[in-house]
């Protein structure tokens, strides 16, 4: 059995942390000395040395991350911190944001010394009013306390820390995208090359990291690379936090080392499947993940694990989904919601995504053809690796995975004349 971790859920339990008194209390900012007191690229090798992971989808180590910000450009270098919180199952960086902001804000500090970054930006889902305002005090209490600001606590280095509220959009969650709208300008992704480590934000060298990355950073300062590499995997160290939900007992997040089963996470931590139902699918990392069935439980949920299941971790945000429910259906909530939210710029995405939510729809209000199941399939081979971003690839994923595992559902909603399951709910047209 494997027992959940508190780091970054350590101050969680405590109503008062996003205080900053009572963050510094509980050894808030204790790992800023310990960075100012090291060369930047000491700290760059640090973070390369713990096998930090990039903790927002794609999994790409940090360290190496930083190290490909291109240097002696004469431009400035810039961090920008991605709290578009919008993938379907995630909520992690917001509950991360309301109890303990100033844990990112510390995340920030020391990032941004480390990679040599004087103004630095954190863009925020537009919806998310309550974790901005904590976020946004815990900032105004860094520039009152010294912090943040000039010559910060007489290390000689400089920092501007900027909250910029996003609008809602699910395609600034891309890089390029984000970096556009944060510039003022439509969010859309971008061709790479150049890269944002190149020509990122105002078109000089920039990292962008998600929120609970850089929120891992000072713990890693604190306590070194052997504490962090003594959780997790070799190739997947440290904690992480996954969000689960669906049909689950006790939905929430849960902090645990990577490569833990997901059978600990789902039947022991979330308290397993309500109403004793049987455990039907799950994603391990969100609706833009393919797949998982009850046969994969003893996956370890680390990047390696999940990928050789078929799958991918990505934000180990875990959908549960019991034997009531219909995959069809499932299918069709996710599609219209990525077929609503593409941003339209690339013509597989835009056209494909609601051709697929016309199929799937069809399918579960009885109008469905024996032939569907192929064109589906072929419209998801002409989005899949086609589109400017990764959104197309997300869209394509739980369908594919779904005519994998489970074809007879969809072959019955055309032999059946419709929906078997109750509850079918008619949604063609909802966008």
């Amino acid at each position: 059995m494997t027992e959940q971790v508190r780091v970054l859920t350590s101050r969680w339990g405590d109503n008062r942390a996003h205080e900053y008194q009572r963050f510094t209390e509980l050894d808030g900012y204790a790992s800023l000395d310990a960075a100012f007191a090291k060369a930047p690229d000491d700290l760059v090798q640090l973070v390369k040395d713990s096998g930090l992971r990039g903790r927002g989808g794609a999994g790409f180590p940090t360290g190496m991350k930083w190290g490909f910000l291109a240097k002696g450009t004469g431009k400035p270098t810039y961090l920008v911190v991605n709290a578009d919180e919008s993938e379907p199952g995630t909520f992690k960086d917001m509950e991360l944001l309301e109890r303990d902001p100033h844990a990112l804000v510390e995340g920030v500090i020391v990032s941004s010394y480390a990679i040599g970054c004087r103004n630095a930006f954190i863009y925020l889902r537009g919806e998310c009013g309550w974790p901005g305002r904590r976020l946004q005090a815990a900032i105004d209490a860094a520039y009152d306390k010294g912090l943040l600001g000039r010559d910060i606590k007489g290390s000689g280095f400089d920092l501007d820390v900027v909250l910029h509220r996003g609008a809602g959009a699910y395609i600034c969650g891309e890089e390029t995208a984000l970096l556009s709208s944060l510039e003022g300008q439509r969010g859309q992704p971008k061709l790479r090359p150049p890269f944002p480590a190149v020509e990122g934000l105002y078109r000089a060298p920039t990292t962008v990291n998600n929120v609970e990355t850089i929120a891992t950073v000072p713990w890693i300062v604190r306590k070194g690379v052997d504490w962090f590499r003594s959780m997790g995997s070799e190739k997947s160290p440290g904690p992480k936090l996954f969000s689960v939900s669906g049909d689950v007992v006790n939905p929430g997040n849960f902090e645990f080392p990577l490569g833990v089963p997901a059978r600990e996470v789902i039947m022991e931590a979330a308290g397993g499947l309500r109403d004793g139902k049987a455990l039907k699918a799950w994603t391990p990392g969100g609706s833009s993940t393919p797949l998982l069935t009850a046969d994969h439980l003893d996956t370890a949920m680390d990047f390696e694990g999940i990928q050789g299941a078929g799958s991918l971790l990505g934000t180990a945000a875990v959908i549960v989904m019991s034997e009531d429910v219909c995959m069809v259906r499932a299918c069709l909530n996710f599609t219209e919601f990525y077929a609503h939210e593409s941003c339209g710029k690339c013509t597989p995405c835009r056209e494909g995504t609601d051709w697929m939510r016309k199929i799937l729809g069809r399918l579960e209000t009885g109008q469905g053809l024996p032939e569907d199941m192929d064109t589906l399939k072929d419209i998801c081979d002409s989005i899949f690796g086609r589109s400017f971003c990764a959104l197309g690839d997300g869209a394509v994923s739980p369908i594919v995975s779904a005519l994998k595992f489970f074809r007879d559902e969809f072959d019955e909603h055309v032999s059946g004349g419709g929906c078997p399951f109750p509850g079918a709910r008619v949604t063609v047209g909802a966008h």
